[in-house]
């Protein structure tokens, strides 16, 4: 490991200027608290790859420290580094310092996407990427140009020649990652609210998500039929937006800031004692809104109190005692955790509980099971070569289970995986938990599997 840069100008001995500036800069005291003693090093998705230090949570600490000690600048060499962190945040879970590598990454991407100049081609996927993905108006309206083009039989002709993958490797991955578009029934919001069944034991909003709403409707309808089940009245606040995931990790934390705001107010006003959420990406992010607005004084007291009431909905299914309503799911399942859910949340022993709880499933261990499959959100789009073998790497790892069900708490894993077994023609099923103690209350579906 390259020792600590010094804070002075060989030449001359002066100061040298901080290359950041100083909004939403990374916290210097977070940056200090990495004593590189390289126990992140077996966690990290990028370094287990390709064996670069520069590769590595310390070695882009490193490089943080140098730019912020005026050592060094945002180069393109700095930037290709900060980019290929898929911020699964494993480091996190590895580190002994607490260092707040998740912070310090959103501060750096923030001033490289201020202060930094991308390649034009670069700049327009980006651009492409964060005003369609977070807006499920705008999506709504690509998903019916997207289900003529597979109903005309256009996708098959497209991945059969191969010449998008010519013509953009970015933009075949977009389409390839693309499942079988729902019916307009099947894409229907879901009603503003689902009543309880039985006794109430409380009002719970539901994120409904950008993606999810209509690329996976079954998910969503799943969600709401269980907590439902589980005896929860079930919002669906119809002014809901995105809640600013992917600006967050794609350094736009202003608009990350604006869409929180957005966010705890629908929620506020349906008047809820719990917010769920089944995207584990979603959920992490929600969960650090009293972080993301500590500085708003306006929002601040809002911001914490919002967060305090967000719940990975497998967190409420871990507490609620079935009896005898679950029926039988003859069906060997194996588990990936989300990295959003396993190191963002901290939450691993929760689904696992609840697929234990049905009768007759088969519960196998994943092996590497927190290991970052390559979604991370847009990562796979923008990232798409270290993405491949990140999702080679995880469906070798399926593969040895013999499972025929991978169940999956994020909607990105969930696309990703799903395309990983289709291009390795593996029968195997991916699900939600929830989709399975579902299946347990409400009976199997028939069909044919997603993946």
């Amino acid at each position: 490991m390259p020792t600590a840069v010094a804070t002075r100008s060989a030449e001359s001995g002066r100061p040298l200027a901080p290359a950041f500036d100083a909004v939403d800069r990374p916290d210097r005291e977070g940056i200090l608290d990495c004593v590189h003693c390289g126990l992140c090093l077996p966690s990290c998705p990028t370094y287990l790859t390709t064996g670069l230090e520069m590769a590595s949570p310390r070695g882009r600490i490193h490089l943080m420290r140098a730019v912020d000690e005026g050592q060094a600048g945002i180069s393109a060499d700095f930037v290709k580094h900060l980019d290929q962190c898929l911020g699964c945040l494993a480091c996190q879970t590895a580190c002994p310092s607490g260092v707040p590598y998740g912070y310090l990454l959103e501060a750096a991407r923030t001033q490289i996407e201020r202060r930094y100049e991308r390649p034009a081609g670069d700049r327009r996927l980006r651009r492409v990427i964060l005003s369609l993905f977070p807006h499920p108006e705008r999506l709504a309206w690509l998903l019916v140009a997207l289900s003529w083009y597979q109903r005309l039989g256009l996708s098959g002709v497209v991945r059969n020649t191969g010449l998008l993958a010519l013509l953009s490797p970015r933009l075949a991955q977009m389409e390839a990652l693309l499942p079988e578009v729902p019916s307009a029934a099947a894409r229907r919001p879901l009603p503003g609210v689902t009543p309880a069944v039985g006794q109430r034991l409380g009002r719970v909003g539901f994120l409904t998500g950008c993606v999810q709403r209509f690329v996976l409707p079954d998910l969503n309808r799943a969600t709401a039929r269980v907590l439902a089940a589980a005896g929860y009245e079930v919002v669906s606040p119809q002014g809901q937006g995105c809640c600013g995931a992917l600006h967050l990790h794609s350094g736009d934390l202003e608009t990350g800031r604006a869409l929180a705001r957005r966010t705890i107010q629908a929620f506020e006003r349906a008047q809820v004692d719990l917010v769920a959420v089944n995207a584990a990406g979603c959920g992490a992010a929600m969960k650090e809104y009293g972080h993301l607005l500590r500085d708003d004084a306006e929002w601040r007291s809002r911001a914490e109190a919002f967060r305090a009431r967000v719940r990975d909905i497998s967190q409420i299914l871990a507490g609620v005692s079935w009896r005898q309503e679950l029926k039988p799911v003859p069906v060997t399942v194996t588990y990936h955790e989300a990295c959003h859910l396993a190191h963002a949340q901290r939450i691993r022993k929760e689904p696992r509980l609840i697929l234990q709880r049905i009768p007759d499933l088969q519960l196998v261990e994943l092996p590497e099971s927190d290991l970052c499959c390559g979604s991370a959100g847009v990562y796979n789009l923008l990232q798409t070569e270290m993405a491949g073998r990140l999702l080679q790497r995880k469906i070798d790892r399926i593969r040895e289970t013999g499972a025929s069900v991978v169940a999956i708490g994020n909607v990105g894993c969930l696309l990703q995986i799903g395309l990983g077994l289709r291009q390795a023609k593996l029968p195997v099923r991916t699900v939600h938990p929830v989709e399975l103690v579902d299946w347990s209350l409400h009976g199997m579906p028939d069909g044919e599997p997603r993946a």
